[in-house]
This record gives structure tokens, sequence and C-alpha cells, in this order.
């Protein structure tokens, strides 16, 4: 299931992204985000998303990305449309995918999250494919940090009000929590 010793889980592919750091307490893991990103925007597909969270986006490539490739993000995880998923970043690491954030009074929600993106916009629904590994991923998670709760299962939007939307009106938080069990 997991190199517990690395942070890596088992059987899916993994992309390392220089784009993290140590987290302040590797046991203080307690509270999973999810969010979307679809690059370009609204288009799926191409390995965009790669490119942006190992910092070898190509800003010839489209206008929007000579707006962004010089950003310094990452995710744990991202769940592509086919249901494909991929982790960047160590379970024990700080990944960078909340930004300015706060949950229950508490900032900096990077320090102690897991952050999963879902290949997707705020325009259209998300996959089954990508629903069914969202809820395999999320029991794996929660299996590893118990003190991720579904309480303690928030959008981007939940943390950082003010500046997102995702993962966005067409996330289906019923389905996704039910299939949880």
């Amino acid at each position: 299931m997991v190199n517990a010793k690395q942070g890596w889980l088992a059987n899916i592919r993994h992309l390392k992204s220089p784009h993290h750091d140590q987290r302040p307490d590797p046991q203080d893991v307690s509270l999973l985000v999810i969010h979307y990103i679809s690059l370009p925007p609204e288009q799926f597909g191409g390995g965009f998303i790669d490119d942006f969270f190992l910092g070898k986006l190509n800003p010839s490539i489209h206008p929007y990305f000579a707006e962004i490739y010089q950003v310094r993000v990452s995710a744990h995880f991202l769940i592509e449309r086919d249901g494909r998923v991929t982790q960047y970043v160590s379970l024990q690491d700080r990944a960078w995918h909340a930004g300015l954030s706060c949950f229950n009074g508490r900032d900096k929600c990077n320090d102690y999250s897991i952050g999963i993106e879902l290949e997707g916009s705020n325009q259209q629904p998300f996959t089954q494919q990508q629903y069914v590994k969202l809820a395999e991923l999320t029991q794996q998670i929660m299996a590893l940090y118990p003190q991720i709760t579904p309480e303690r299962i928030v959008g981007h939007c939940d943390i950082a009000p003010e500046r997102k939307i995702d993962p966005g009106q067409y996330f289906e938080w019923d389905k996704y929590l039910k299939s949880l069990g």
C-alpha cells in the first residue's frame, strides 16, 4: 500500500516534484484538501499538469503558460479524467497546494494537509473513474492518517474562500463522502 518510511503509495505513478519542503511536524497530518486543475484552462490531457508540478511547463506552448510557468506549486496527488493517479510529493512532506489558507482557525494548511487535484474545472462534471479513484485514495490516506475524518475533508474553497472556488459546483460531495463507507 505504502512505503511508510518514504511516504509514497504503491501501485500508482510517481513523478517527484521539486516544489515541496519538510513539514514542521510530519506526525501532524490531519486535513485532506480537494482541488481541481486543468491546463490550459478547460482543456484536459496533454501532460501539462505534470509539467507544471515538475517546474517544466514550456511558456511558448500556450499564452496562459507564459503567465504561470514560473509559479512553484504542487499537490500530493493528481487524478486524471480517466482515473490515472499520480503522486508528486511524499505524504511525509509538505506539498505547495493550499497557499494562504485557514481551517478551523488554524492557518498554513499546507503544514498539516494532503492535497489531491482532480483534472477538471468549474464548467463540467468530474468522471465516474475520478470518483472511484478518489474514494480509494482517500480510504488509503485515512488508514494512514486517522486524524483525517470525513469532517476534515474539505475543498480548496473552504480553506481559501476569498481566493478559490474548487472543487467547484460540479463536485458531488454527497456521492464522494458516501463512497467512503
